[in-house]
């Protein structure tokens, strides 16, 4: 991470580009930036980015629109901003693919730690370039941590890593992975949203507060294609429950 690390900034403000890509740079990262989603696009096509911090509301193509078509393609994660910060745009950016969503005006050190905390989950599950966004190139399980096995499953807490019975791991947004972490945690028990907000998030719930179903919603359809569609069960009018039996190893 850092240093040889890039990070694409699109923005339809020069000042704000400037001033995140100023601050990522004397953070050790490499900047390129975009005025609108063309220019943006033009950059990938000559150098693929670690990370996009993509704004919301630009002219013509906004950011939502630009990131259904990087999903569509396989993209960076991406990490969006917006001066409204409405929960509205916040859900649908969360669903459409984005990793985190930040209200403008933000303060750039929030944001460099929203960004390490990103590229250190991307660090545990290293996707071909070319890679569908659901799937990552397996490794060794575990490599020594302790697991939580479930169902032939295997969640590493400390690896950030969610494994398929076959071995293959299953690529959770960072929000995605705190979710699923805390049902695994608490077996067989409802927790209500939030419960699901104050084991996920803590004290950084604001960001988080109506999105629940969101990711929970998108953890589904991805472990779906893995046969662990019955593991998260909606209790009407309370929350979910994980449904398997897990053991620590």
């Amino acid at each position: 991470m850092d240093l040889a690390t890039r990070i694409l900034i699109v923005d339809d403000d020069e000042g704000i580009r400037k001033l995140i890509s100023s601050f990522l740079e004397k953070n050790g990262f490499l900047t390129t930036v975009a005025s609108d989603p063309v220019e943006m696009r033009a950059a990938m096509a000559k150098q693929r980015p670690d990370l996009i911090v993509l704004d919301v509301m630009m002219p013509g193509e906004d950011g939502l629109t630009a990131l259904r078509g990087l999903q569509a393609a396989g993209a960076p994660p991406v990490i969006m901003l917006s001066a409204v910060g409405s929960d509205i745009d916040r859900i649908i950016g969360l669903e459409i693919g984005a990793e985190d969503y930040l209200a403008k005006p933000c303060n750039p050190r929030e944001l460099l730690a929203r960004i390490r905390t990103v590229l250190r989950r991307r660090e545990h599950a290293v996707a071909p370039r070319d890679a569908s966004p659901l799937k990552v190139v397996a490794e060794p399980i575990g490599e020594g941590r302790p697991m939580l096995r479930f169902s032939d499953w295997s969640l590493d807490a400390e690896g950030f890593t969610l494994y398929a019975p076959d071995g293959e791991t299953i690529a959770l947004t960072e929000g995605e992975f705190q979710i699923m972490r805390a049902l695994v945690e608490h077996p067989r028990r409802v927790l209500t949203r939030d419960q699901l907000i104050e084991y996920a998030r803590g004290g950084d719930s604001d960001s988080f507060d109506r999105a629940v179903d969101v990711q929970v919603s998108r953890i589904r359809r991805k472990i779906a294609t893995k046969d662990g569609a019955d593991l998260i069960r909606t209790v009407r009018n309370e929350g979910y429950m994980f449904t398997a039996s897990v053991v620590r190893r």
